[in-house]
């Protein structure tokens, strides 16, 4: 019984040939198979379609199957210093609070020095994986042979990039049987420059593969079948610890006071020891570099780069010593308060979406053009702020304070507050507790 039920109800929403629908007959198909109302359709065709028709087009051929578009929050932080210049930074993102939080980091520093930023490396990691299950001196032999083949035999493929300062910089053969039986790795790093590179260095390495096979089997010490290398696959890493960028703040203990109803000492004190916690608490450090994403996320998203590749990186770097730990650090030597960050990030400013998307291309105009190293340290700017910002909050007022009233409009505008409603109750909350349910119940009292 059960079966036929689960049979009929894979007929009644199974679909073949989707992806070569018209973008109509793609709607209309999901409103009468998984949509109650028309609602759904009216959101799809009416709310969210660009009435630009070459911008909507533009849109629909990022990805595959297409039906509208997801809009997010694109929002300025200003007042930020970083390097003796002074940026607006552009920020996607959804969260209440990041960009206020943001800004209001960026102008406490802005009188205090501002942010230090220096990119420590740009290296970046591809991989071929393959199997061989033969003598490990042979191998040895046969990879110092063809080494120079790879990098020949990649030439077509790197020659722009290297007329740029480019490249592919090694390739080192990687024994990795200690960890599984007949595991090897060509484990090669390239200098991408102002492009992100995914494209440069996966056509690379499947280059280094195909020569790899070709070479081996005319390789005369690779006499049995055990010598025989199996390619696996080959892809880059967006594991990039030497792609990395520090970003700081530092000033006087004194200056650190703000009408925070704590003294400058108290708060630095209690500022490092918020920051030791994280750096051996993996429960806290989990949050605490969550908040560090979310400026950092924010930007990524902002100029059209990979932002679940940069957190896969970021996360793996906090846990590259055996235990999840803080991505930022501080300290109090000699008088002077300095908090700063280590970050691993592979950006770029050319290619992908950043010749294609219009607000990213607004975004990078807005950042002065910079340079993928300019951008990692903009970035890595935006996630220290966030960060300086959140652990301000935690060590004085406490987060929910200034988060629930940046929430307060989201609320309202869930409840369906008109703009006299939210007129009042935004005034009323200026000296009120913000709460979910004491908003309800103030917008109540106002509707009686």
């Amino acid at each position: 019984m059960l079966y036929l039920r689960l049979k009929r109800l894979i007929m009644n929403k199974r679909i073949t040939g989707f992806s070569k629908l018209p973008k109509a007959e793609k709607i209309s198909w999901l409103a009468n198979t998984y949509f109650s109302d028309a609602k759904a359709t009216k959101i799809i065709l009416e709310q969210y379609w660009n009435s630009n028709e070459k911008l909507q087009q533009l849109h629909d051929e990022f990805i595959e199957n297409t039906i509208t578009n997801y809009y997010l929050p694109f929002g300025v932080a200003p007042n930020f210093l970083i390097n003796n210049q002074v940026y607006a930074i552009p920020m996607a993102i959804e969260e209440s609070s990041v960009v206020a939080a943001a800004s209001k980091a960026a102008k406490f520093w802005l009188d205090r020095g501002g942010f230090k930023t220096r990119v420590i490396s740009t290296t970046k990691i591809g991989q071929v994986h393959f199997m061989y299950h033969g003598h490990f001196k042979t191998l040895e032999r046969f990879f110092e042979r063809v080494k120079p083949k790879l990098f020949e035999n990649a030439k077509p493929l790197t020659k722009n990039m290297e007329a740029r300062g480019g490249g592919i910089l090694d390739i080192a053969l990687q024994d990795k049987t200690k960890d599984l039986k007949g595991y090897y790795q060509l484990h090669a790093t390239f200098e991408t420059l102002d492009a992100m590179g995914a494209n440069f260095i996966n056509s690379c390495l499947e280059q280094f593969a195909e020569t790899l096979k070709k070479e081996s089997l005319a390789f005369d010490d690779f006499s049995s079948n055990d010598e025989e290398i199996q390619i696996v696959m080959s892809i880059l890493s967006n594991y990039v610890p030497d792609c990395l960028v520090r970003a700081e703040v530092s000033c006087k203990v004194e200056d650190l006071n703000e009408d925070e109803g704590i003294s400058p000492q108290d708060f630095a004190n209690k500022f490092i020891q918020a920051v030791k916690i994280a750096e051996i608490e993996p429960y806290r450090a989990v949050t605490h570099n969550k908040g560090i994403m979310n400026g950092i996320d924010a930007v990524v998203l902002a100029t059209g780069n990979d932002f679940r590749a940069v957190e896969a990186g970021v996360h793996a770097y906090a846990c590259r010593n055996g235990q999840y730990t803080s991505l930022s650090h501080a300290k109090v030597e000699n008088g002077i308060f300095t908090f700063w960050i280590d970050v691993p990030l592979a950006l770029g400013t050319v290619g992908g979406l950043t010749n294609l998307h219009p607000l990213v291309k607004l975004a990078l105009e807005l950042l002065q053009k910079p340079s993928a190293k300019e951008l990692m340290q903009i970035v890595a700017v935006a996630g220290l702020a966030q960060n300086f910002a959140a652990l301000r909050s935690l060590i004085t007022t406490g987060i929910q304070q200034g988060h629930m009233k940046m929430h307060l409009m989201n609320i309202l505008n869930q409840f369906k507050a008109n703009d006299t409603e939210k007129k009042t109750l935004t005034e009323h909350f200026k000296t009120h507790t913000v709460t979910h349910n004491a908003v309800i119940e103030a917008l109540e009292k106002l509707r009686l």
